[in-house]
């Protein structure tokens, strides 16, 4: 059995489903965006179950903030973000956001790439909600994000150095803190 092989399950055949749909939102997309959108992998013909959208850097908030509000879209949820750290490859990381539709009951991926020390703008303005998972990836990446109103580390302890999920991070990278951290009086007012 081949991997791009549909399997059904308790939700049904999402190609199926949402394939005409998703086509004509990717024609939408190519249309109204053009070179921005860097390439679409579409589920049936690559390794995804949804369509992932390939977006330059610099527009992914306006594309974002358009997904979310055109009626042809209505992606009105930011389900997740995250990135992947794909080095050797060049550009080394991508960011990755994951929408969903209320409405639609189907999904969507757009993906970011970008090098080392570059950063990304914030979506925090579109989705209040992607403030957290901002600071998640500047934490363990390394990812700036333009804008973000509090970039600062969510997960490690402030004094930590580095970021714990870039494949350059030593497996054994453990960095012990004899005393506790102390709090940010500004931050518990």
């Amino acid at each position: 059995m081949d991997v791009r092989t549909n399997v059904p399950n308790l939700y049904g055949e999402h190609l199926q489903k949402f394939g005409d749909l998703w086509k004509t939102q990717v024609e939408s997309l190519r249309a109204r965006w053009g070179s921005k959108i860097e390439r679409v992998d579409f589920p049936g013909e690559a390794l995804t179950d949804v369509p992932v959208v390939w977006v330059l850097r610099s527009e992914i908030v306006e594309v974002l903030r358009f997904l979310k509000s055109d009626p042809g879209f209505e992606y009105n949820f930011l389900a997740d973000i995250t990135a992947t750290d794909e080095m050797p490859e060049r550009p080394r990381f991508v960011v990755v956001y994951q929408l969903f539709s209320h409405t639609r009951f189907n999904r969507i991926r757009l993906k970011v790439k970008v090098e080392d020390g570059e950063s990304v703008p914030t979506a925090v303005d579109v989705w209040p909600g992607a403030n957290w998972a901002e600071r998640e990836i500047w934490d363990m990446f390394g990812i700036k994000f333009d804008g973000h109103p509090d970039l600062r580390r969510i997960l490690m302890d402030e004094r930590w150095e580095g970021h714990p999920l870039r494949k350059d991070y030593p497996l054994r990278g453990y960095q012990i803190f004899p005393t506790p951290q102390v709090p940010n009086e500004d931050l518990l007012k």
